[in-house]
């Protein structure tokens, strides 16, 4: 990789920061990260990073969203004040993603206002994945790779999934999503239709397609407080699907999520590790995990080389 690149992190996630540093073999940059008495974030770059090419690892999630923001944003001025040549956020999950439209009166766009807070803090470049949706990236005045978790579930899928399977999406907004899943396992698919009467609370599905004697495998993007998961894998049961599982990139896990998880017939939840839920896992059989670390570490070393990052997911898309 060279003695131009320094791979920072906050408190996040320090874990996959650590595992991202493995795979590039690469000593983790020196900074200190915590707060002042009156809890204002405070951060120190504790060795020189003039000129180079500095890669911030922070996931802006639960269960410190705003904490998060500030120490990459603040990580970011310093980093830019220091000197840098270039600076890449690495956001595995990009917080106040799910405002990203004025889709009521009196509604703000959060995901437009965190991409200006990131650009004025002097980032450069923005590494993701899986965004809540693709316009989010039309935020930005600076570029943005949207990674996709697509090739790591479709090989759990056909590794440590037998039988007849469905794919299936929980809304409309996830039929891209899922028809891409299902395209290359070859596998039929179904679409839940859901009638919300606010964020987090569905008053009715409808199952568009058939699950019966099938295992259904739900994609989506996120799972937050798992009460509308709960919900379809119930529905689905009673549609006849043999087993349900529900594979997802972020697993938020808010609230009940895990004595939800625990109560419900759902088989499996299958989530990245873009937010850590260490804790939750151990208090719930049910949950497995993907680790993504390796390609937010090939995504990273091929942006520092200018190489494409497209052919990643060429196998899959």
């Amino acid at each position: 990789m060279g003695d131009r690149i320094k791979i920072l992190t906050g408190n996040a996630h320090r874990d996959l920061a650590d595992e991202i540093c493995q795979d590039l073999n690469l000593a983790m940059g020196k900074a200190q990260v915590g707060k002042f008495s009156n809890g204002e974030t405070s951060v120190m770059i504790s060795e020189s990073i003039r000129d180079m090419d500095v890669y911030i690892i922070q996931p802006t999630c639960n269960p410190n969203v705003n904490d998060n923001l500030m120490e990459l944003l603040i990580m970011a001025d310093a980093i830019r004040r220091a000197s840098a040549h270039r600076i890449t956020a690495v956001i595995p999950c990009f917080g106040y993603a799910r405002q990203d439209k004025k889709d009521k009166s009196r509604a703000p766009i959060t995901g437009k206002l965190v991409a200006n807070l990131i650009e004025t803090a002097g980032i450069d470049r923005v590494i993701t994945m899986d965004l809540h949706a693709s316009q989010i990236q039309g935020f930005f005045n600076i570029p943005v790779d949207n990674l996709y978790a697509e090739p790591q579930i479709i090989k759990y899928i056909r590794k440590m999934i037998p039988g007849d399977k469905v794919i299936v999406s929980p809304d409309a907004g996830g039929v891209k999503r899922a028809k891409l899943i299902s395209d290359k396992l070859d596998a039929d698919l179904a679409i839940i239709h859901k009638e919300r009467k606010k964020a987090n609370e569905v008053s009715g599905m409808i199952l568009v397609g058939d699950v019966k004697d099938k295992v259904a495998l739900i994609v989506d993007d996120m799972a937050d407080t798992c009460g509308t998961l709960v919900s379809a894998c119930e529905m689905l049961i009673s549609k006849g699907a043999t087993k349900v599982y529900a594979l997802v990139t972020h697993g938020v896990l808010s609230g009940d999520a895990v004595e939800r998880l625990n109560k419900s017939s759902l088989t499996e939840l299958v989530i990245t590790n873009t937010i850590p839920h260490a804790d939750k896992a151990a208090k719930c059989s049910k949950i497995k995990t993907i680790n993504i670390a390796h390609t937010l570490a090939e995504a990273i070393r091929r942006t520092h080389h200018g190489e494409s990052i497209s052919s990643l997911f060429s196998d899959s898309k």
